[in-house]
């Protein structure tokens, strides 16, 4: 190799090593989109094959010991009160159990242990007899009539099926670990058909309220919304989460595209959208005029991705706009310090600088795509500042998608109609309850007992109790 470059001509020597730079430069670009994840491109975590390491805590660390820290305020949780004790135990001492003298009782509060414990037993066991009649006029067998809801109920009632429920909707239980719960726990043995129809119940249930918010999306003044895949049988799903200030509700659809937004908010949707730069979202704003909010938080992780490009002329880009993001972020987070005046003075200045920054854009491809967008949507990043209400991220969707990317990597998808229409009203109903710091089991209760009634389920707007 060596005796054939020195063969050649200066000026061949020059192509050559002009080549393998082109080549050098390509390769680094490769690498770093190969090393795209969710801490610095818009990627869901989710899609990471491997964690990205945690950043490594600065300065000297801190000898502060785990658990309560010293001058801290002791925190105890409350007793319980005088009508949910049901048993109590006075204890008494008859002698002094030091010398044996006699004792007089002492003006000191007393010393109470507060213990729970479950019964042997946590289940009644109730037996509906209706007898048969002969009628000898038409010469039938008539029954006594029982009533619909037990009838409809079958051997699990309102209660146990919301347990089910609870525990396969929100602890992502398996039928085969509901199974073992139920018959070693509960002490009831119950077969896998028995828990599918206890299942099925509840998401017939649940359809009145899920279809009430369904109904509700169009006409919400602020609203955010994000996607996740969804597997079932091999096919590739989509599950949609759509979060509001009062509820969250989620909708799986074989589509990602913007046909979705239309089906589920129409063509008239005059709220405020927030949401990430995802192609669907443009489409559908740009179609129907939707004011929107991109998030600023994918904005960040997108420039922190340029940083790790090898050109020197990209990364100074991106140093100098992320500086501009880190101030305004600054002046979000001193809100409470500043007059409202001052904060919208100060706020508007730092929009001002992003935008000047992101426009500016050396000739480089990454570079340029990124200034594109600020010279397309760039007011689009700080509807927040004009809307009261709004956040400058995207987080509240994304958080309310955590619990079903948990679920799906738990039961790994669904398997067919009957599946998506549970995991769109459980999931629905568990976030909803969350946002509204609602008991969901305590829901569930209600819902199922409305159900099996012939009654319609409660709101998941309001109270059931």
């Amino acid at each position: 190799m060596r005796d054939a470059l020195e063969k050649l001509s200066k000026p061949e020597l020059i192509e050559i090593i002009l080549h393998l730079e082109q080549r050098v430069t390509a390769l680094e670009a490769e690498v770093a989109r190969l090393r795209k994840d969710s801490s610095n491109s818009s990627k869901p975590p989710s899609s990471d094959i491997v964690k990205p390491p945690a950043p490594k805590p600065k300065g000297r660390r801190s000898k502060r010991r785990p658990g309560g820290q010293p001058g801290h305020p002791r925190h105890e949780r409350p007793p319980f009160a005088c009508d949910q004790v049901d048993v109590t135990w006075e204890y008494t001492l008859p002698a002094c159990p030091h010398c044996g003298g006699p004792l007089k009782r002492a003006r000191r509060r007393r010393r109470v242990i507060q213990q729970v414990e479950l019964v042997a037993k946590p289940f009644v066991v109730t037996e509906h007899d209706a007898p048969a009649y002969w009628c000898p006029h038409c010469r039938k067998v008539h029954y006594a009539a029982l009533p619909p809801e037990v009838v409809a109920g079958g051997l699990a009632g309102p209660r146990l099926t919301a347990l089910v429920a609870y525990l396969k909707g929100a602890c992502h239980a398996s039928y085969s670990t509901i199974q073992a719960f139920v018959r070693d726990v509960i002490g009831v043995p119950l077969s896998t058909g028995q828990l599918a129809k206890l299942i099925a119940k509840t998401t017939a249930a649940l359809d009145g309220p899920y279809q009430e918010l369904l109904g509700r999306l169009p006409n919400e003044a602020l609203l955010n919304v994000d996607e996740t895949g969804h597997p079932e049988r091999g096919r590739g799903y989509w599950t949609w989460g759509f979060r509001s200030a009062l509820y969250t509700l989620f909708k799986i659809d074989p589509s990602r595209g913007s046909q979705v937004l239309v089906n589920v908010l129409g063509e008239q949707f005059n709220g405020v959208l927030g949401c990430d730069y995802f192609s669907a979202y443009r489409k559908y704003i740009k179609d129907f005029d939707v004011p929107v909010q991109f998030c600023l938080a994918h904005l960040i992780r997108d420039v922190k991705f340029l940083q790790t490009l090898p050109d020197r002329v990209t990364q100074r880009y991106a140093d100098r706009l992320l500086e501009a993001l880190r101030r305004l972020f600054g002046v979000i987070h001193r809100r409470e310090q500043l007059t409202p005046r001052a904060f919208a003075r100060a706020l508007e200045r730092a929009r001002r600088q992003v935008l000047t920054v992101g426009r500016r854009a050396p000739p480089r491809r990454e570079a340029q795509n990124l200034a594109q967008r600020f010279r397309r949507h760039g007011r689009a990043y700080f509807e927040f500042i004009t809307t009261p209400g709004l956040e400058p991220t995207n987080n509240l969707a994304e958080h309310a998608l955590r619990f079903v990317v948990i679920d799906r990597r738990v039961t790994q998808g669904t398997r067919g109609p009957a599946g998506r229409a549970w995991c769109e009203r459980i999931w629905t109903a568990a976030a909803t309850c969350a946002q509204q710091g609602r008991s969901l089991f305590e829901y569930l209760d209600h819902a199922v007992h409305a159900y099996l009634s012939g009654h319609p389920a409660s709101s998941l707007l309001f109270s059931s109790s």
